[in-house]
């Protein structure tokens, strides 16, 4: 029976270390696997790494353009105002003057008419049409006026008339 004890001790001692040794093998395979894919997960990592950088360098450097260009937009924008304040000033002074030169015009217009006498006065102004007849009426004084419309066919004064309280009422 020691024998055959003895055996088969032997034999599960024997096995073990196949088994034991097969274990190893496979250990140390898998080991060589896990260490390729090691290497190439870092080989992946530091690409993606230098992918991140070049992308981030590149993303830098349009930042930059683009705050150069919003600066220079910024400038010009700027400029573009201070200038549209200038012509927007020299408009305005130059409708003011326009608008003095009229009221010059229209005085001496005036004066003319005032020192004619009614009747010369009513037939030329017979002869404009109403809207500037009117104009130059409605600057006169209301004795010279009455004066001159007195002189004028009825037809012609009373449309004059109609036309001056237009004039004043715009």
């Amino acid at each position: 029976m020691n024998k055959i004890f003895l055996i088969l001790v032997l034999s599960l001692a024997l096995f073990a270390k196949s088994e034991l040794y097969d274990c190893t093998k496979i250990f140390e395979e898998r080991k060589g696997e896990l260490i390729l894919e090691l290497e190439r997960i870092d080989e992946q990592e530091q690409a993606l790494n230098a992918l991140k950088e070049a992308t981030t360098e590149l993303l830098n450097k349009k930042e930059a353009k683009l705050s150069e260009k919003e600066t220079k937009l910024n400038a010009q924008e700027a400029d573009l105002k201070k200038r549209e304040e200038v012509v927007s000033a020299q408009l305005k002074k130059t409708q003011e003057l326009l608008k003095e030169l009229k009221e010059q015009k229209m005085n001496k217009i005036s004066q003319v008419y005032s020192k004619m006498k009614a009747q010369a006065a009513a037939d030329v102004l017979s002869k404009l049409q109403a809207k500037e007849a009117a104009k130059i009426l409605t600057t006169l004084k209301p004795k010279t006026l009455a004066k001159i419309l007195s002189k004028m066919d009825t037809t012609k004064a009373s449309e004059m008339t109609e036309v001056m309280s237009n004039v004043k009422n715009k």
